[in-house]
């Protein structure tokens, strides 16, 4: 988990050692805090930009939280149990760093805004999540245009090539 300054204060010092990488298939994911009563912790990936929103108390706790929640929202948007447990898996333990990847840090502040005016006192977190994972991005323009779709662009690409390892293996 790649986290802003301001997270950073609530949940600790960096933890990830230099020169190491994620090793899930969605790759790196980038967080911060949403001071809204309650508290909340807004992901993105940085390979799909595909949010995500949980509750951010207790802080300190957050790393050991965000595989499961991460898990719940790519099983929201459908991607198969044997992926989502692969990464659930891959997520464990989570470290912390701080960001590196300034656009995705400008989407996340776009995606605050986004989600200040569509939530409620208390708001369905999953489905503003979403609600979110819709709305058009430009680092995706060129491609799948919203995170949704750029997530399922993704999946079919991680399938065609295990299909063909597969395919491969069995000729020899």
């Amino acid at each position: 988990m790649r986290a802003t300054q301001k997270l950073l204060q609530r949940v600790g010092p960096p933890t990830l050692q230099d020169g190491e990488q994620s090793t899930t298939l969605l790759g790196e994911w980038y967080a911060t805090a949403l001071f809204w009563k309650p508290q909340v912790a807004l992901l993105v990936n940085e390979t799909t930009l595909l949010p995500v929103l949980m509750p951010l108390a207790p802080a300190v706790t957050l790393p050991t939280r965000i595989a499961q929640q991460i898990a719940t929202v790519l099983t929201a948007h459908g991607t198969p149990p044997a992926i989502v447990e692969d990464e659930l898996q891959r997520m464990r333990p989570c470290r912390v760093a701080r960001t590196a990847n300034r656009s995705v840090v400008g989407i996340m502040t776009e995606f605050t805004h986004l989600a200040e005016v569509c939530h409620n006192p208390d708001p369905d977190l999953l489905d503003l999540a979403l609600r979110l994972a819709t709305t058009p991005c430009g680092p995706l323009y060129g491609r799948n245009v919203s995170p949704d779709r750029e997530l399922g662009a993704l999946l079919r690409s991680s399938a065609t090539k295990r299909h063909s390892r597969h395919s491969e293996g069995s000729l020899g």
